[in-house]
């Protein structure tokens, strides 16, 4: 995916099996836990190309989010005050090639950030 695409939708779930259930009743979505991911099982799309997770609900994660491919997460941060947002969770890594942050823009609205390469089917 190239910067700027919308690559993973989380949505925030406060029981696992009803969400899956749910979700592929509904929409025929495939889910699964890779391995490593047990906690977090990733739902793709009939089309095999949208796709994300099903992420434990929180107080800090109460609706789904998007998250945007960048180049770098590091320097999309160093912007986002500027932009008039702030970041909501500084970069994380997810593996040892990829990462993830988030930002709050000016409306209020939580936009996940995604760098690297996941390979979540092995």
């Amino acid at each position: 995916m190239a910067h700027g695409d919308i690559t993973h939708i989380d949505i925030p779930v406060s029981d696992m099996d009803r969400a899956k259930s749910f979700y592929s009743q509904l929409f025929g979505w495939q889910i699964a836990a890779p391995p490593g991911f047990e906690e977090y099982p990733m739902w793709q799309a009939p089309n095999k190309i949208s796709g994300g997770g099903l992420a434990p609900r929180d107080e800090t994660f109460t609706q789904p989010r998007s998250y945007v491919e960048v180049d770098s997460i590091d320097a999309v941060l160093e912007q986002v005050a500027a932009a008039g947002g702030a970041v909501a969770v500084p970069k994380q890594p997810i593996t040892d090639t990829s990462w993830w942050a988030a930002v709050t823009d000016p409306d209020g609205n939580n936009i996940g950030l995604y760098e690297g390469v996941t390979d979540m089917s092995s």
